[in-house]
């Protein structure tokens, strides 16, 4: 190869790869549409979240200015960037792409694409369904079951729900939650939040926090009010953190406390 990417002589089990999408896929900033492609593509790479490249061709390039800016990746190679300028607005480095890749890379032809910073444009869309976060992974899995085993979460010494009417959410690469009607917490003890949070999956989320015995367990619940199309079983119900509660028991057996990037201890 005449331009090798130093990454996999160190690590040649590291893996990327692009797959098509059947998916339109639109980027829209300062009111205008910046990227339209019926032609996407998605890239897999061990460690990250899928990204969508678009194909030159569907980009706006009237609305894209270079910048200085640069990064490297040892696998993909030199990435520029470009600012989105629109409605007035700007979008500082919001899009690289990969002009002279590596030749692993070149194979796969990433140099006819390049990607935006899903959080430096306005609004993405998957045909005409807004979306959230990152793209969508079609190899991701997601079933809320109803199940009649009796769930209790435990919270500052406290029983602050107990049902046999829980949604099991099953989402591949997570933890099982444990979704509750509001009939069966503790309502009482919770205060609502200005905190939201969105998931390509499920939707835009609401919080509560509570403080029991002098401890703040802040926004330790969450709620989908309005949850995609695909997922409205879990409409209205109340799920706890798994890492942050006392515990939660199922079937009357204490359920293992995951680890995760949401594991907190309070004091």
């Amino acid at each position: 190869m005449a331009n090798p990417a130093p990454g996999y002589q160190k690590n040649p089990d590291h893996h990327i790869r692009l797959d098509s999408s059947p998916r339109r896929v639109r980027v829209q900033f300062g009111g205008e549409w910046i990227a339209d492609s019926t032609e996407m593509v998605l890239m897999y790479e061990v460690g990250h979240l899928p990204v969508y490249y678009f194909p030159v061709k569907d980009v706006r390039l009237d609305m894209l200015h270079p910048t200085d800016h640069t990064s490297h990746c040892q696998y993909k190679g030199d990435a520029s960037y470009w600012n989105v300028e629109a409605g007035g607005r700007t979008a500082e480095n919001a899009v690289w792409a990969y002009q002279t890749p590596f030749d692993e890379m070149a194979a796969i032809d990433l140099q006819d694409y390049c990607a935006f910073y899903w959080d430096r444009v306005d609004q993405w869309y998957e045909e005409d369904e807004e979306i959230f976060v990152h793209p969508r992974d079609p190899h991701k899995r997601i079933d809320a079951v109803p199940s009649s085993r009796p769930v209790k979460v435990i919270l500052g010494g406290e029983t602050v729900a107990d049902t046999t009417r829980a949604h099991f959410l099953f989402e591949t690469g997570m933890p099982t939650r444990y979704y509750i009607p509001a009939e069966d917490v503790r309502m009482d003890l919770l205060s609502a939040t200005d905190t939201t949070t969105r998931c390509p999956y499920k939707g835009i989320s609401s919080y509560w926090s509570t403080n029991i015995g002098g401890n703040d367990f802040a926004d330790i619940v969450w709620s989908y009010p309005n949850p995609v199309a695909e997922c409205p079983k879990i409409k209205d119900l109340m799920c706890f953190f798994n890492e942050q509660v006392d515990a939660i028991f199922v079937d009357n057996t204490e359920v293992e406390k995951p680890v995760t990037r949401w594991s907190k201890t309070y004091r």
